[in-house]
């Protein structure tokens, strides 16, 4: 049954934000550390732009519903994500960590935007739902890639340490 506020809603899309800005702090590291594997920086670049569009996009529907980010859990992401980052560089097989944590990370979205995709629906808005669409589909997009790649990722990635182990992780 509905209820008279859509306040689930606002807070998933907090949520989704703060998920947002942590999958930046996450692909910015990623990227900037990235060095022989192309492939992955340019898929890596595409869903950063895609990224930081989906944030805009979610902090204009928080702030359309008469909502504000929440800052706790901004911050909060970035610190987990910037953690990540941090683990990852001391890792020999850094890239492959890192994409599996990609991986991962675009499957806790689509499952976060499924909701919000409902939710809106639920709730009669059809903005908030089309903007969750198109991050939805972003977001598979990104792991279809992900999930195709991997295996061809792990080849290059075990190459390169039987060649030059000190390219092999980045």
């Amino acid at each position: 049954m509905k209820t008279e506020t859509n306040e689930h809603l606002v807070d998933w899309l907090r949520d989704a934000h703060a998920m947002e800005n942590q999958m930046e702090t996450l692909l910015k590291g990623q990227f900037e550390r990235i060095e022989h594997y192309v492939e992955l920086k340019a898929a890596i670049q595409a869903h950063l732009e895609a990224t930081r569009s989906h944030q805009v996009s979610v902090r204009n529907s928080i702030e359309r519903l008469g909502g504000d980010t929440s800052a706790i859990k901004d911050l909060g992401a970035k610190i987990m994500a910037t953690g990540q980052n941090l683990v990852g560089t001391a890792m020999s097989d850094e890239v492959i960590k890192g994409a599996m944590t990609l991986y991962i990370f675009t499957h806790v979205a689509i499952s976060s935007y499924s909701v919000l995709s409902s939710a809106a629906d639920f709730y009669g808005d059809a903005d908030v739902k089309h903007i969750c669409e198109a991050a939805l589909d972003d977001e598979i997009g990104m792991s279809k890639w992900l999930e195709k790649e991997l295996p061809q990722l792990t080849q290059a990635f075990l190459t390169r340490t039987i060649t030059s182990s000190d390219s092999a992780s980045r």
